[in-house]
C-alpha cells in the first residue's frame, strides 16, 4: 500500500497522535482560560483590567524567556516522560487555583508559574517530534498539522467561549483547562518515548544552563532565523495589540469587526500552515521563510495607507500569511542544526529567544500606538519588520554546503561514547567497562575533517 503523503498522515504514528491529541486538549482549555482571565480581571480591576492583563502578559514573556533555557540545559539529563507529565500536573493545580484567585497580585503570581511550566513542557514537546517522525517530509507535515490546530484553536475559542458562557460562568473554564491538562498529562503517561540521547558536554552547571543560548547563536542559519521570527513578533504585536484601537477608534467599527479582523490573521496564518509541505516540494526551507518575512513589512504598509476595514482585512490575512510561512518550519531548521542530544536545548533556547523579540515587539507596539498613533505605530513596526527580513537574509547563508571543512585542536575530555572508528581502544585498565555506552577521558589530537556541522562539545565555534 503507497504510504499516504496528505496533512493528517503524522497521525497514523500513534506516539505522535496521542502527543498531538495531548497538545490540542490543552490549546483549547488555554484558550478558554484566555478569555475567562480577561473576565476575572475586569471582576477585580474593573476599568484598569487592560493594565493587569498587560502585566500579566509581560510576566508570560519573562517567564518564556527565563525558565525554558534552565530547563532545555537540563533537558538531557531528565526523563523526559515524567518531565512532560509533571509539567501538565502542575499546570492543572495552577489553573484550577485560578478559581479561588481574589485578587490582582494572586493572578500575576499564577500566571507566571503556569507560564513557566508552559516554558518547560513546550520545547521538550517540540524537541521530541523529529524523533517520533523521524521522516523530513513527514516532520514536515507534523510540523503543519500542529500549526494547524494552533491556528484553528485561536479562530474557535472565542466562538466557543460565547457559546458556552450562554449556559456556565467562566469560572467553569478553569475547571476544563485543569482538567484537559489531566488528560493531556494521562496522554503523554500512556505514551512510549524514546528515551533522551545523553549529553556529552561534561560542562558545569552554569555553562550547561547557557549551553542552548551560546549554540543557538553561534549558528548562522539560526542567527538568521531569529531575525525572521523577530520580524513576526513586530508584526503579530501590532495585530493583538492595535486591532481594537484600529477597528473602534480609527475606523468606528465594532465588536464584532475586531473579531473578524483577529480572524483574517488567523485565516492567513492557516492557509500558510496548509500549504507547506507543497511548497517546499518547490522551494528551499529559507526562501520560503524569506518570502514570508518579506510579506509581513508589505502588510504593515498596506494597513497604513488603508482607511478602510475591508482594507484592514486584506493586511491581517497578509500578515497571517507571512508569519505561518515563517513559523511553522522553525523546528526543521533547529533539528537540522544540533545532534539528537542537544534537540532539548536547541527548542528551549529558540523558545526563549524568539519570546524575548515578543516581549520586546509587544510594549513597542502599544506604546507606538498611544504616542505616535496607529499611523506612527505601522511606521515604527513595518520599519522594524523590513529590517529583520534583510538582518534574515543577510545573516543566513545562502549557500550552505552539507558537509564543512574545521581544524579541531588538541583535546582531552570525557563523553558517553561506543566503540567505533573515533574511539578505537582496549580496556585493559578498566575490565569491567565492556563494549557498551560509557565514559572516561580520552584525547584528541590537532586533526582536519569535514562533515556535517553543528554546535555541540566538539564544535563549540563556527568555522569560517
Amino acid at each position: 500500500m503507497a504510504q499516504s503523503t496528505g496533512l493528517l498522515s503524522p497521525l497514523r504514528e500513534a506516539a505522535f497522535a496521542k502527543l498531538f491529541a495531548a497538545r490540542t486538549i490543552a490549546l483549547v482549555g488555554s484558550g478558554l482560560t484566555t478569555v475567562a482571565l480577561s473576565l476575572l480581571a475586569y471582576d477585580l480591576a474593573g476599568g484598569r483590567a487592560g493594565v493587569v492583563l498587560g502585566v500579566a502578559l509581560a510576566l508570560k514573556m519573562v517567564a518564556y524567556v527565563t525558565v525554558a533555557p534552565v530547563v532545555g540545559g537540563l533537558g538531557a539529563a531528565l526523563p523526559r516522560r515524567a518531565l512532560l507529565v509533571g509539567l501538565d500536573l502542575a499546570r492543572a493545580v495552577l489553573v484550577g487555583l485560578l478559581v479561588f484567585v481574589s485578587s490582582i497580585g494572586e493572578i500575576y503570581a499564577v500566571i507566571f508559574l503556569l507560564s513557566a511550566c508552559s516554558a518547560g513542557f513546550t520545547p521538550v514537546y517540540q524537541a521530541t517530534l523529529p524523533e517520533l517522525l523521524r521522516d523530513a517530509a513527514t516532520y514536515t507535515r507534523g510540523l503543519a498539522l500542529s500549526r494547524v490546530s494552533y491556528d484553528l484553536e485561536g479562530l474557535l475559542s472565542p466562538s466557543l467561549s460565547t457559546l458556552a458562557l450562554l449556559v456556565v460562568g467562566y469560572p467553569v473554564f478553569f475547571t476544563l483547562n485543569a482538567a484537559g491538562f489531566v488528560l493531556s498529562a494521562w496522554l503523554v503517561a500512556i505514551t512510549p518515548l524514546p528515551p533522551s540521547a545523553p549529553a556529552d558536554r561534561g560542562e558545569p552547571l552554569r555553562q550547561q544552563l547557557t549551553f542552548g543560548i551560546r549554540a543557538y547563536l553561534a549558528t548562522p542559519r539560526l542567527r538568521g532565523m531569529l531575525a525572521l521570527c523577530t520580524g513576526v513578533a513586530m508584526a503579530g504585536a501590532m495585530v493583538i495589540v492595535n486591532t481594537v484601537v484600529i477597528v473602534r477608534d480609527t475606523l468606528g467599527g465594532t465588536s464584532a469587526q475586531v473579531a473578524l479582523a483577529f480572524a483574517a490573521s488567523g485565516a492567513g496564518s492557516l492557509l500558510a500552515a496548509l500549504a507547506t509541505p507543497a511548497l517546499l516540494e518547490r522551494l528551499a526551507i529559507r526562501n520560503k521563510m524569506l518570502a514570508g518575512a518579506s510579506a509581513l513589512p508589505v502588510a504593515l504598509g498596506v494597513g497604513a495607507v488603508s482607511q478602510t476595514f475591508p482594507g484592514l482585512l486584506a493586511a491581517w490575512f497578509l500578515a497571517g500569511v507571512g508569519m505561518g510561512l515563517v513559523q511553522t518550519v522553525t523546528g526543521r531548521v533547529i533539528e537540522a542544526s544540533c545532534r539528537p542530544s542537544d534537540r532539548a536545548a536547541f527548542f528551549s533556547a529558540h523558545f526563549s529567544l524568539s519570546h524575548a523579540a515578543w516581549l520586546i515587539a509587544y510594549p513597542l507596539a502599544g506604546l507606538a500606538g498611544a504616542w505616535l498613533g496607529i499611523a506612527g505605530a505601522f511606521a515604527l513596526t513595518a520599519t522594524a519588520a523590513a529590517l529583520a527580513a534583510v538582518a534574515g537574509a543577510r545573516l543566513w547563508p545562502r549557500h550552505e554546503p552539507a558537509e564543512l571543512w574545521h581544524f579541531h585542536e588538541p583535546l582531552e575530555h570525557a563523553h558517553a561514547h561506543e566503540h567505533d572508528a573515533h574511539h578505537e581502544h582496549t580496556h585493559a585498565d578498566e575490565p569491567d567497562a565492556g563494549d557498551a555506552p560509557h565514559a572516561h577521558r580520552h584525547r584528541h589530537g590537532r586533526t582536519l575533517h569535514r562533515h556535517r556541522f553543528v554546535i555541540d562539545a566538539h564544535h563549540p565555534r563556527w568555522p569560517d
